[in-house]
């Protein structure tokens, strides 16, 4: 059933061992670093409940009759994924900022096993059961899930077993009760959450040596030995009145130890199997890259509308040059608009018998999105202007000494006075000029996989039978150029 607010801050009251600042973390839901966005993820939940939005972030399932949040739900048609991006656009709003665990991008990344069942079958039949089980029981238990997928990793250039076996995440012993694994994973809200899909990394999973490490499970973040080394908030370490955003949605990363933590059968995913390993890791994005998408269009919605108002506010939108630029912020955006929506349009059927977006549109999508962030977030502080790095602090127009000498500066208008002037140059130096804005930006580009990797999505989902057979026959080429193509195609099928 649908859970509340208060329900979810009850679920991680659980004793779970946190630390930041090198500091232990005694309630998560009450700590200065934490409490914004455990308070926004518990306003996600509550959406669910208010007249208002309940419409808009849940569905009724037709077995049970019960209501579920819509970003939980298996997507087989198109209308799922409408229904779907209409939720995360009003949680979006609601939050006043950009959130990237919201529920429905890690849940997806379950989605793919869900395609991998036959995989997973290869192996152990208990696992495809443990997949739809766990989707299920994420559904109707209106469980937090996220993903845990980085390692720290160590010496790339060696194998796990030629160095620290630990640096990679691996199974170090069966019992009868489950899998015994040990290393680490960074994951974002893994200490405010209550459920991790957690799988290898990039890796040659071809290599059977690796095969310990080819390990996917659902990991309960109450479980002992686990611990949560964080990474310092944002959150409190200056005035919510100047930096906006840093206190209020700033999702805390967290190094999550897996110190000899037994993980039960009926939770593990697969082991030991390469080919699954493998399989997920190509997969992995198959349905959680469009929220992820999504929320970079809201980002570019933030920008234009900071832009914007800066230059209503000192009367520049009629010229030429500044409305050039907000076109190119324009075309930022309506360009992955234009993505999400035909990859809903011309959305495919998976393995598995979901409806998936258009596999080219959508990667194509993510790479346009994250390439050209970062000039277009430059576009954005050009618009702006020097006023976003150079404003005082809001104690400042507030101090007698030198409160009337910013009202003076600050005062455009009887429209436009010092006190707003002052909240959207706060608001878009924490968007665009921050600390907490140069971290978003390289989480952005790194938060689904490495340029690299999105590129290599591309690959392998664009269909180049087309070009090819478009040149062949404008350029009049004979058959015996496709004989090594098609012998090709006779072995990957074998």
């Amino acid at each position: 059933m649908l859970r509340t607010g208060e329900e979810y801050r009850d679920s991680i009251r659980d004793g779970r061992k946190v630390y930041v600042n090198g500091e232990k973390v005694e309630d998560v839901t009450t700590h200065p670093m934490f409490k914004p966005i455990v308070d926004q993820r518990a306003m996600i939940f509550d959406l669910a409940h208010q007249e208002s939005t309940q419409p808009t972030m849940t569905y009724v399932d037709e077995t049970s009759g019960e209501l579920n949040a819509i970003g939980n739900r298996l997507p087989r048609t198109q209308e799922d994924w409408w229904d779907k991006r209409r939720a995360v656009d009003l949680t979006q709003r609601e939050a006043g900022g950009v959130v990237t665990r919201v529920g429905d991008e890690t849940i997806g990344e379950m989605w793919s096993l869900f395609d991998g069942q036959d995989v997973l079958n290869e192996v152990d039949p208990r696992f495809s059961d443990n997949i739809r089980r766990h989707i299920q029981q994420t559904i109707t238990a209106d469980t937090f899930h996220i993903s845990a997928n980085t390692d720290p990793k160590g010496d790339r250039s060696k194998a796990p077993q030629d160095q620290d076996p630990d640096m990679l995440l691996h199974v170090v012993r069966e019992t009868d009760n489950g899998i015994v694994v040990r290393g680490a994973k960074y994951e974002t809200a893994a200490a405010y959450a209550n459920q991790a899909f957690t799988k290898p990394t990039i890796a040659n999973w071809g290599n059977d040596k690796l095969s310990n490490y080819a390990v996917g499970f659902v990991a309960n973040l109450s479980s002992p030995g686990l611990k949560f080394i964080s990474r310092t908030g944002f959150a409190g370490r200056a005035p919510a009145r100047d930096y906006p955003l840093s206190n209020r949605v700033d999702e805390v990363e967290s190094l999550v130890i897996f110190d000899d933590v037994e993980i039960p059968w009926e939770d593990v995913l697969f082991y030991r199997h390469t080919r699954a390993a493998a399989f997920i890791r190509s997969t992995l994005h198959r349905y959680s890259a469009f929220p992820f998408v999504q929320r970079t269009q809201h980002l570019a919605d933030l920008m234009i509308g900071a832009a914007l108002w800066n230059i209503k506010q000192t009367g520049l939108e009629k010229q030429p040059a500044v409305q050039e630029k907000l076109a190119q912020l324009a075309c930022y955006r309506e360009n992955i608009n234009a993505h999400l929506t035909a990859s809903i349009a011309m959305a495919e059927t998976s393995p598995g018998g979901l409806l998936m977006p258009n596999q080219s549109l959508l990667y194509t999508g993510r790479v346009t999105a994250l390439s050209q962030l970062p000039a277009m977030m430059h576009i954005a502080r050009e618009l702006c202007g020097g006023q976003i790095c150079i404003t005082p602090d809001a104690a400042s127009f507030e101090h007698p000494e030198t409160k009337d000498w910013l009202e003076k500066y600050y005062n455009v208008n009887e429209n436009w006075i010092a006190e707003d002037r002052r909240k959207l140059l706060a608001f878009a130096r924490d968007l665009l000029n921050s600390d907490y804005a140069g971290h978003r930006l390289t989480f952005q580009l790194f938060a689904q996989s490495p340029p690299f990797a999105q590129l290599g999505a591309i690959y392998r989902n664009f269909d180049f039978e087309g070009p090819l057979d478009l040149v062949r026959k404008a350029a009049d080429l004979s058959d015996r150029i496709t004989a090594d193509q098609d012998a090709a195609k006779i072995a990957s099928r074998v």
